[in-house]
């Protein structure tokens, strides 16, 4: 008798395997996509630099980027409910690869206005593509965690900390490899080699990823779509305000700050990628840093609110030093970069875990897919007062811009409910084995 029972508390390990390496393959899978991505920007940035185009402008080639984004995630969020977090993946690839393929097609004898146009058009597509695969990454990193629940109670902050955190650091690899790329191939070789790449990841995520993750009931109407949680919703309005204060004074500010101190371009490129790599450890360690609780809320909100604060005396502190023209500014800026990098990276993985937490377990990627429209949002407001502020009033304009919307998402921030009721859902939904 007692033999016919010994199967039983081995049953959770298959499922917690099979979890872990679901969770492995994704995050390969964007960390090729964002490697390219990171590469993507510094040859844009660099190739267009060389041309003469202003800071305005450079900023201006990655708006429709920002903005596509927006749109990008809210309705990836509901196609991967809807068809499956693989096809999603599958999806995004794709549309980068087109991306890579119609700026490689920029023909130099083309007149400034259509040559902008064009690579906005085509940085356009290239940025619903970050966005669907984004979305359907982390989605699957709720799925796959709600699977290996007999790992511990933290195995979701890990895990989302985790591939945050790699993924930014590979995005900073991705600037290296941009400048690397353009100087050893030319814009349009290094475009080739990346969707090659590429194209190598996309079959990869057909051959391993289940077909059917993620996939459940979707919404069926807007109003549903929109429908969130309070929670949710103010988590998004503090992604806003989270954001758009790193690129208000981060996608021209600073770049064009430190050139003009005198700086090469080439200074410039290794202290961002530098500063990228580091600010994605430290959202890797953020699990390490952050206090975490048994039911995930009652640490983990104060922690935000807390993170919130500190970050918003960093912009204001800064400010303050570039009104008074103090000695060696350049280093005071880059010294302030680096504390304003840590307390940033941990704002962003608290807050890219408590999305999971939140999100509902039947509809996670749409409840994603909706937070990262904010998140789209925050950027390309902050890409586009970047250059605005800057022109106005300069690198201090950006840093004050910075400081409100901060102060912003720390009142947001303070509203964020400790505790969290939801009906329990049926975990089966989310691997399509019902209707």
């Amino acid at each position: 008798m007692t033999s016919t029972l010994t199967p039983g508390p081995q049953a959770p390990a298959p499922a917690g395997n099979a979890a872990a390496r679901n969770y492995a393959i994704v995050t390969a899978a964007y960390w090729g996509f964002t490697l390219t991505d990171g590469a993507l920007r510094m040859l844009v940035l660099l190739h267009f630099y060389r041309l003469g185009y202003s800071s305005f402008t450079l900023a201006f080639l990655f708006l429709l980027y920002e903005a596509a984004g927006i749109a990008a995630n809210l309705i990836g969020g509901w196609l991967a409910t809807r068809y499956g977090i693989a096809r999603m993946l599958a999806v995004g690839l794709t549309t980068q690869i087109i991306g890579f393929a119609l700026l490689s097609a920029l023909n130099p004898e083309w007149t400034a206005a259509m040559s902008v146009a064009w690579v906005v058009v085509a940085q356009g597509i290239c940025g619903v593509a970050k966005d669907l695969t984004k979305t359907a990454s982390k989605s699957a990193i709720k799925i796959t965690a709600s699977q290996a629940k007999d790992q511990g109670s933290g195995q979701l902050f890990q895990w989302v900390a985790w591939f945050t955190g790699s993924k930014n650091a590979m995005k900073g690899v991705g600037f290296f490899l941009g400048g690397l790329l353009l100087d050893l191939l030319g814009f349009r070789g290094a475009l080739w080699a990346m969707a090659v790449l590429l194209a190598l990841v996309l079959v990869g995520v057909v051959l391993f990823v289940p077909p059917l993750m993620g996939k459940a009931k979707a919404s069926r109407s807007a109003r549903e779509l929109f429908a969130k949680s309070p929670a949710i919703d103010l988590l998004a309005a503090a992604r806003v305000a989270l954001f758009g204060a790193r690129d208000v004074w981060f996608v021209v500010g600073v770049p064009v700050f430190l050139y003009a101190s005198g700086w090469t371009f080439t200074m410039v490129g290794g202290f961002l990628a530098a500063w990228t790599i580091g600010y994605g450890l430290v959202q890797a360690l953020a699990p390490h840093i952050v206090k975490r609780s048994p039911d995930g809320l009652s640490a983990e909100v104060p922690a935000a609110r807390w993170w919130s604060a500190a970050l918003a005396m960093v912009p204001v502190a800064l400010a303050i030093v570039v009104y008074l023209q103090v000695p060696h500014l350049q280093w005071a800026v880059v010294a302030g970069l680096a504390v304003f990098g840590v307390a940033f990276a941990v704002n962003s993985s608290v807050h890219s875990y408590l999305i999971l937490a939140y999100a509902g377990s039947e509809k996670a990627a749409e409840d994603v897919g909706f937070y990262y429209a904010a998140n789209a949002a925050g950027r390309f407001m902050g890409t586009l007062l970047s250059g605005l502020l800057y022109q106005w009033g300069g690198l201090l304009y950006a840093l004050i811009g910075s400081a409100v919307m901060l102060i912003i998402c720390w009142l947001v921030t303070l509203a964020l409910p400790c505790t969290l009721v939801r009906p329990a859902a049926a975990p089966a939904s989310l691997q399509g084995d019902t209707a």
